[in-house]
This record gives C-alpha cells, structure tokens and sequence, in this order.
C-alpha cells in the first residue's frame, strides 16, 4: 500500500509525502519509534526507496517525502531552494505526519537534510543514517563539472530505453554499464510532446546543489547529538577515510560499508544496503526496550 499525504512546507510548498504501508499493529509502533523519514538525493523521488520501504514496513512506518522540486512536490519558479528551505520542509512533514521521534535516512543532499535537521531539532530526531553524503566542501570546479554534465543530456530522450540506455552506458560519467543507474533516472522521467524529459528542472538542481557544494559541513555533523550511521557504497563519492572522520567527529557515530555499490548504495545493491542498515535499527529497538522494561 502506498499513500500519498500532501504536506505543506515552508512559504507554502506543496510537498507530496508517501507512506508506503498501514502502521505497525500490537504495539510495534511504540517499540520502534513512531516512524521513519526518507529524504531521496538531488534529482531524486521517494520511489526510488520502494524497496527499502518494503522491508522496513515489517516493523516500522515508513515514509518517503518528495522535495521541494523533485517527484510530485511543486516546483516554484522563484525557490527558494536553500539549505534553510529544505530543512524547514523535513521539518514540517516530521510535525504534520506525527513522525516525532523520528529515525531520518538520508541519501546525499537527503542525508545533509538530515543532519542540519538533527542539529536544529534533537527533539524531533531520534536516530539518523547518513548514506554517501560528503561533509566537506566540494568547491566551484564541482558545480562547474555538474553543468557541464547537464549540458550533455540528449534531450530529449526518444523512449525509456534510451534514458535506460544512455545513464547506464553512454553518460561519459558511467566507468562500466551499470543498469540499475539507468533504472533510477528513468524513474525521474516524463513523456513529453516531444520525448521524454526529467520531472525536475536542471537550473533548480544546480541552484539546489549551489547552496551547500561551496562549504563544509562539519560543524553541524558535531552538533548531532542521536545515534548516527555513516553508510558508504565502496566506489561512492564519500571516501573511507573521510567518512570515518565523519564518524569520529559526531558524539554517536558509528560506520558501515556496502561492496560493489557506487553512490546510489540503496538502489544499486538492496541487499548489501539492507544487511548494513538493519543492525543499525535493530540496536535502536533493542535500547528502547531496555530503557522502557521494568
């Protein structure tokens, strides 16, 4: 079951959450947290965590929020597309879904979302993943490389197949075929008049994008005070070395690693992310029941 709940953001965004089952039944809910939040990448859409929804709504109530910009969420023309506006939009759907205390996942500009919330509001936040989300800066030759690769689209694109086919194989970005790359951009995809073409505008993610690659982030990775995993596919951006300083640096950081996954560790290897992730949550339940047990 997936339903969809239309939350409002800040200055009025209309923002489409997902939940993607009924809540846990027999007191399941109280043991494991009132639910969980999963905020997709830039270019993204709560879809792209269907499969992890699965899984986790065996005990958990699990829900995807589509970003201001991306997926079904509306797209203003004038923004704004801050760090400010996003946070406050988790926060809003946190709130008004009656998430609090919530476990928030991440998946890079998802995961910053994540932690500069948990920073600002420990009370809403009870557990956080971090999935391939870098803290430091990126700089101007990062945004420049990301226009550049946005100028190269074949726009548009004449079928799926040939977005299937031109993300999993053809993008000069692309180091090896890689089909399940090619599967989650053709989920961000519509038919057009003329072809298909992304749902999002490219200009708005690179102004998303603008508002954190020319900083670091570390000083608000400092102030998360709840249990936190810092999870990295092995060929990912986020590094080994700087991802464990990533772990040092948060009060209750902790660390895992998923083989043979690039950037998009929850889509391109469910499986490696399930086993990384699902410890994770269950030590968070076992606390749980040892601080509330008699």
């Amino acid at each position: 079951m997936v339903r969809r709940i239309d939350v409002t953001g800040t200055d009025g965004v209309r923002l489409a959450a997902w939940e993607f089952a009924d809540k846990p039944k027999g007191g399941a809910e109280a043991a494991h947290g009132a639910g969980i939040l999963m905020l997709h990448g830039l270019m993204g859409r709560a879809a792209h965590w269907a499969s992890t929804a699965r899984w986790l709504s065996e005990r958990h109530r699990p829900v995807g929020l589509d970003q201001r910009g991306h997926g079904r969420s509306e797209k203003p023309a004038e923004g704004p597309y801050t760090r400010d506006a996003y946070v406050a939009d988790a926060e809003a759907a946190i709130e008004q879904l009656g998430l609090a205390p919530v476990t928030l996942i991440g998946h890079s500009m998802g995961a910053l979302t994540a932690w500069q919330l948990a920073a600002k509001r420990p009370d809403l936040v009870k557990a956080l993943i971090i999935c391939d989300m870098r803290a430091s800066a990126l700089g101007a030759a990062s945004q420049r490389e990301w226009e550049d690769w946005f100028n190269s689209w074949p726009l548009p694109f004449g079928s799926l197949a040939e977005v299937r086919k031109w993300f999993g194989e053809d993008d000069p970005w692309v180091e090896r075929p890689t089909p399940s790359r090619g599967e989650f951009f053709a989920e961000v995809m519509a038919e057009s008049q003329d072809g298909w073409r992304p749902v999002f505008s490219r200009e708005q993610m690179l102004t998303s994008r603008a508002t954190w690659v020319y900083d670091a982030h570390w000083e608000e990775l400092a102030q998360v005070c709840c249990p936190t995993l810092v999870l990295r596919g092995i060929d990912g951006e986020l590094g080994r070395a700087e991802a464990q300083e990533m772990v040092r640096v948060l009060p209750r950081g902790q660390y895992a690693e998923v083989a043979d996954a690039g950037h998009l560790v929850h889509y391109d290897r469910p499986e490696g992310w399930r086993s990384a992730v699902e410890p994770f949550l269950e030590q968070l339940a076992e606390d749980v029941r040892e601080h509330v047990s008699p």
